[in-house]
């Protein structure tokens, strides 16, 4: 009788280490950066970033995207994120008309919009294989 009881016990027991295994960070597994070439970085400090960081006082704009924390994001995530930026583009929704307004040299061209959307595609397959 007491092995029948045994048994259930250990099979919950491996359950939670391997739980716990899943959940924890592994340092042999490689972490899934995004790499930004040069261009894209400059396209994203000018176009982008000023509102899309930590430290921006647009609360709704970082909350969306924060382009200082995207590699914390899990590789799902990431692939989200790189989405919606692709999307967001896409649909000229980036950087808002109202703030165009005001700030005009922010506009994106559409060689800097293609770059992006490039980047952003490169990125995702390469999300993809890693």
């Amino acid at each position: 009788m007491k092995k029948i009881q045994l048994i259930p016990a250990l099979l919950m027991a491996f359950l939670m280490i391997g739980q716990l295994a899943v959940a924890s960070e592994n340092p042999l597994i490689k972490k899934k950066v995004i790499t930004m070439p040069e261009n894209v970085k400059k396209v994203i400090d000018n176009s982008c970033f000023g509102c899309h960081n930590t430290d921006s006082r647009n609360d709704d704009a970082k909350e969306e995207l924060d382009f200082k924390t995207l590699d914390q994001l899990t590789a799902t995530q990431k692939l989200g994120a790189l989405k919606h930026i692709r999307e967001t583009i896409e649909e000229n929704e980036m950087p808002p008309k109202k703030f165009l307004e005001h700030k005009p040299e922010k506009a994106l061209t559409q060689a800097q919009k293609e770059l992006l959307i490039n980047w952003v595609k490169q990125e995702s397959t390469a999300l993809l294989k890693k």
